[in-house]
């Protein structure tokens, strides 16, 4: 008889052999879930006896990650600002250096949201959480992304207050909002084949890499923001770690005051910008 203590451990030094990242971490969740056992409490069963079911459905989701299929993908969601988002191949998963943005969001009042490029919807979503009065669209190119940010609404019990459009940027906006945000794409064509292989072989290129330069989105939106944002409004787009003096040079040429914010290991990641007020 196997414990799922045992399977644990050998699911360990599988995932170690492959050089997969966080073997440990990986190793627990996966087996969290193919017992249906909460995270947290996996420690407390691990020394009962695996059911064979488990073990097949255990075994079979280790195999999945040797190959680098990514651990949300294997277990379909990823925790983002305390929430759990669903996540398909069709969606960015949802990273905590993009936390920043929600955190810097949050620093003020808002009552209208736009959304660019909303992928799982995890931004939208938890600021919409955060603030009770608010309501927000997200708007993505891709319907199959829609479909999961929608998805998500419905499960965190927002889908009355966020609403969805598909089309390019400002394509489907109408009408404007006090707080504007958007995590584009923005690594650059030649950046791509550094990209590990859970985000290059199972992420969605078209929500990852304008091509390029990388910089071709933020160009599209400081042409087209202030005409969508209220008086007083705030822009919120996060950046890869060396673009924010290059975006912040393209915000500031359509008449925006900008502040680069930095993320919890002190890298670049947000530009925080604003219409200054006349006169």
């Amino acid at each position: 008889m196997t414990t799922l203590a045992q399977a644990l451990s050998a699911a360990i030094a599988s995932l170690r052999a492959a050089d997969v990242p966080d073997p440990v971490p990986d190793a627990r969740a996966l087996l969290a879930h193919a017992a249906g056992i909460a995270p947290d409490r996996l420690t407390l069963h691990l020394p009962d006896v695996a059911g064979a079911d488990v073990l097949e459905r255990f075994a079979a989701l280790v195999q999945r990650r040797v190959a680098r299929e990514p651990v949300s993908h294997l277990i379909g969601h990823r925790l983002f600002w305390g929430r759990r988002f669903a996540v398909t191949r069709a969606v960015l998963d949802p990273r905590p250096e993009t936390e920043t943005l929600v955190a810097a969001a949050l620093s003020a009042p808002f009552s209208r949201v736009l959304d660019l490029g909303t992928g799982s919807g995890c931004i939208l979503l938890s600021l919409l959480a955060e603030r009770p009065d608010a309501t927000g669209l997200g708007v993505d190119l891709s319907p199959d992304a829609l479909t999961v940010a929608r998805a998500n609404a419905a499960i965190l019990g927002l889908d009355a207050r966020a609403s969805f459009a598909c089309g390019t940027w400002f394509a489907p906006v109408s009408g404007r909002f006090d707080l504007i945000v958007s995590n584009p794409p923005y690594i650059a064509a030649d950046e791509m084949a550094g990209l590990s292989p859970e985000v290059h072989d199972h992420e969605p290129h078209i929500a990852l890499t304008p091509g390029g330069d990388g910089l071709a989105a933020y160009r599209a939106l400081a042409a087209g923001l202030g005409a969508y944002l209220a008086p007083k409004g705030r822009v919120l787009l996060e950046i890869g770690p060396t673009q924010g003096n290059r975006v912040s040079a393209l915000l500031k040429a359509a008449g925006f005051a900008t502040k680069i914010l930095p993320d919890l290991d002190g890298r670049d990641r947000v530009v925080a910008a604003h219409l200054p007020e006349p006169g």
